[in-house]
């Protein structure tokens, strides 16, 4: 048996918005607390509902500001406001390590290294973190990205980061209870659609063809209409359907 809790610390695509971070969520069993991407704005709504500095580990999909630009709160508030603990994992593709510490201007023997340890991760890497298995695949995006499957008991959550079609994100998808996939484009594709995030129809096309249990759509655009994308991607797929709204919690069902 297993139970997974997502909390939507944010879900706005390219930024925060006034009402909406960029993309964070909490994930919490009984057994690890995870920060999953660290958006602008997600360390604040997740140090309401946790201290930080009881974090098990940090996900993040790839490096682009909007999901993971928080790191730097995590981070300063681990080495400076609460005083020494041990260090948090960052589970995180090639590069973020060096890509984080070029922003801190940390060099080595900095304190960010005493405080963030990031574990680089690529496509089948698969690690540990309680009693949460966490599964690595590629995402088609234009730096080093990841989807990325979580697993605790029977319950499985998938998570899409961003992506565009192709990529691992259908087979690690696979009998999951719940898919949290990116929602970025609404519309049909044609030759002049950015091929680097999905649109609502193919994230319900991707949610039926993996036979997931339900679908949460998320990194829509802060003037998007959630209404149409739930609709658009009912074209494809027949379960339940919700958005990301901030602030909400979602329970993953057991499929497994």
């Amino acid at each position: 048996m297993g139970t997974v809790r997502v909390i939507v610390l944010g879900s706005s695509s390219g930024g925060p918005s006034r009402d909406n971070p960029a993309s964070g969520y909490l994930v919490e069993t009984a057994g690890a607390r995870i920060w999953l991407d660290a958006g602008p704005g997600t360390f604040m709504a997740l140090a309401e509902h946790i201290d930080p500095g009881t974090l098990d580990a940090v996900v993040i999909s790839h490096t682009h500001v909007d999901h993971c630009s928080d790191l730097l709160a995590l981070f300063a508030h681990l080495a400076y406001g609460s005083g020494p603990g041990p260090r948090v994992t960052v589970h995180a593709p090639e590069g973020t390590r060096d890509h984080i510490a070029a922003f801190a201007r940390a060099g080595e023997g900095h304190v960010l290294h005493d405080t963030l340890s990031f574990d680089e991760v690529t496509a089948g890497s698969r690690r540990d973190v309680g009693d949460v298995s966490l599964a690595f695949g590629h995402a088609v995006h234009p730096v080093p990205a990841l989807v990325s499957r979580l697993t605790s008991g029977g319950a499985s959550l998938v998570y899409s980061g961003d992506t565009g079609p192709g990529g691992d994100l259908l087979e690690i998808a696979r009998s999951a209870g719940t898919l949290l996939c990116e929602a970025t484009l609404t519309g049909v594709r044609d030759a002049s659609t950015y091929p680097y995030h999905l649109t609502a129809w193919e994230a319900g096309d991707i949610a039926a063809s993996a036979g997931v249990h339900d679908l949460i759509l998320t990194h829509l655009p802060r003037d998007s209409d959630p209404v149409r994308s739930i609709d658009e991607a009912g074209g494809a797929f027949v379960g339940d359907i919700r958005y990301a709204e901030p602030g909400s919690t979602f329970m993953v069902e057991e499929t497994e």
